[in-house]
């Protein structure tokens, strides 16, 4: 399934298709190992095994794992990185004052 356009939520998301626009949601956010997104994912916990270009950012943890492939930068309270993962961009940790969500 191919989303074109932006997905805005209250709720979580666990993504297994292709979108071509940002998701912005309250809640998790994951990808599954086959998933694209070409846009920028603002989540509570994101959890990424799939493709992603663009900008993350949470509040919570973000989680790359072995499978995936970021370009962008990640905004983070946690940050997990498998073994295995690539990511390009820079990382920075949220501060106290940050208004991501």
């Amino acid at each position: 399934m191919v989303v074109d356009g932006s997905v805005k939520l209250e709720n979580g998301i666990i993504v297994y298709g292709q979108i071509k626009g940002s998701i912005n949601t309250k809640g998790p956010v994951r990808l599954a190992k086959n998933a694209i997104v070409k846009g920028n994912i603002v989540g509570s916990d994101i959890r990424i095994a799939g493709i992603v270009e663009g900008d993350i950012s949470s509040l919570g943890q973000v989680t790359l794992l072995k499978t995936c492939r970021v370009k962008g930068d990640v905004t983070y309270k946690k940050l997990i990185v498998e073994d295995g993962a690539k990511f390009e961009g820079k990382c920075e940790i949220v501060t106290e004052n940050s208004n991501i969500l």
